[in-house]
């Protein structure tokens, strides 16, 4: 009999499960928080815990925001290094595209929900940079189940932009959400980090030595007025991504598989739980939050923001200043790419939960509505990757590169229709030749 904890972290390898049990946690929150209990899900997310001595007396629902965050933080943190050092983002001229698309594409909606609420007069600007964040794991989710046929540019375009979008809204966190920093609690932090970096470099990896380091440089994050999890990012971008000799794989590697389980099937369904829980019940029901300009800015501005930004951003700096799409790849896969990218959640419900505080009426709305357009996002998303799938005919014969492998692993199969059929094309058995287009020498022939 299969052991269930072994079975759930095999599941968690997988994007679209992962997302399944984000939205599970969110969904389990809302009818909690709705139902004829909901006194009780209120006093379960409002009960405090902690030392008030430090100043973390805490309630539950901040430390699942503030704490258990830092880990999933942390291996945002570890992705981020590896793009950096050996990934999508080592190349700044191949990146060049998406990074600036990811700029436009958090423009995009910051432009949209400022104009949402001058339209309404209602002056609630605080949540701007709520609908800016695109979920790497949701959005990838989206992109695997119905991008199918697509090259895999598509996906290495979607990675980095969502990459470059992570670090742009940590720095938005660390910025414009940050109160009273006091830089003698921050030097204390960044001491700490530089330690844990230093013990790594050396290959010290002793739990007893790391772990201690890593809660010093959260508590002193903490309380230097800096969100928390900014010391989980630091604390990832300081582990070395290149193995060195005799190493099976780099340090990045080996902690991103031992936290993948902890941050993906712990550390977000709690998370979701408590940012999710809104009751909408008191609040005036659906149809108030659905009509609220905060609510809707936010559920507008994440499908209509991220495509205006990313799709209309992409369109300028390809045919205005010539820079160029990965191969094969098509302004009609960036409009569905960027619809995904719209799928906001984990982040735009932190950003959510920092830009309204909890007794403030359009708090429960602005969390609602990351919920609404992320889901929004997804469903627009979905049928426009299908719909541009569907539309794509690769006819001619190219060099085999990653785009001969399609987004659901399997190698994409050219039938040669650039010249007519010749003894060539037909085999011994009378029926055509139907080759996986293959590396070519300088004469153009086929390597067998």
């Amino acid at each position: 009999m299969t052991n269930p904890v072994s079975w759930y972290k095999e599941k968690l390898h997988s994007e679209t499960f992962a997302g399944g049990v984000l939205l599970l946690g969110a969904a389990i929150a809302l009818i909690w928080a709705n139902s004829p209990l909901r006194d009780g899900y209120a006093t379960l997310s409002n009960t405090t815990v902690g030392p008030s001595a430090v100043h973390l007396d805490l309630s539950i629902a901040t430390w699942a925001s503030d704490g258990l965050l830092a880990i999933f933080f942390f291996v945002v943190g570890l992705e981020l290094k590896t793009e950096f050092v050996s990934g999508s983002l080592r190349d700044v001229k191949q990146a060049l595209v998406p990074m600036i698309a990811a700029v436009c594409g958090m423009a995009g909606p910051v432009l949209v929900y400022v104009a949402i609420i001058a339209i309404s007069g209602s002056g609630e600007y605080d949540g701007w940079a709520i609908p800016v964040a695109t979920d790497i794991a949701f959005a990838l989710a989206v992109l695997g189940l119905f991008g199918k046929g697509l090259p895999t540019a598509a996906r290495v375009f979607l990675l980095t932009l969502a990459v470059v979008d992570d670090l742009l809204g940590i720095t938005i966190i660390a910025i414009f959400f940050s109160d009273g920093i006091s830089f003698a609690w921050l030097a204390v932090s960044l001491v700490a980090i530089g330690i844990f970096a230093a013990l790594l470099r050396k290959r010290i990896t002793h739990w007893w030595l790391l772990w201690p380091l890593a809660i010093v440089a959260w508590v002193a994050m903490h309380s230097a007025g800096v969100h928390a999890t900014i010391a989980g990012v630091l604390l990832g971008l300081s582990v070395p991504a290149l193995a060195q000799a005799g190493e099976k794989k780099p340090l990045t590697e080996f902690f991103g598989e031992r936290f993948e389980f902890w941050s993906a099937g712990i550390v977000l369904p709690i998370f979701a739980f408590f940012a999710a829980g809104v009751n909408v019940v008191d609040a005036g029901g659906f149809g108030a939050m659905l009509t609220n300009p905060v609510a809707i800015g936010i559920y507008v501005a994440l499908p209509l923001g991220k495509f205006l930004g990313i799709w209309g951003g992409t369109a300028l700096i390809t045919k205005v200043f010539g820079l160029r799409l990965g191969t094969h790849l098509y302004l009609g896969d960036i409009a569905a790419v960027s619809f995904v990218s719209g799928v906001g959640f984990t982040v735009s419900l932190l950003i959510a939960s920092l830009s309204f505080a909890p007794d403030h009426p359009y708090s429960g709305y602005a969390r609602i509505a990351v919920i609404l357009g992320s889901v929004i996002s997804a469903v627009l998303g979905a049928i426009a990757l299908r719909v541009q799938a569907r539309g794509r005919e690769f006819v001619e014969v190219h060099d085999a590169t990653e785009d001969d492998i399609r987004l659901d692993g399997r190698p994409n199969i050219y039938i040669d229709e650039t010249h007519d059929a010749t003894r060539d094309d037909i085999r011994l058995d009378g029926k055509p030749n139907i080759d996986i287009d293959t590396p070519r020498d300088a004469t153009g022939d086929d390597h067998s």
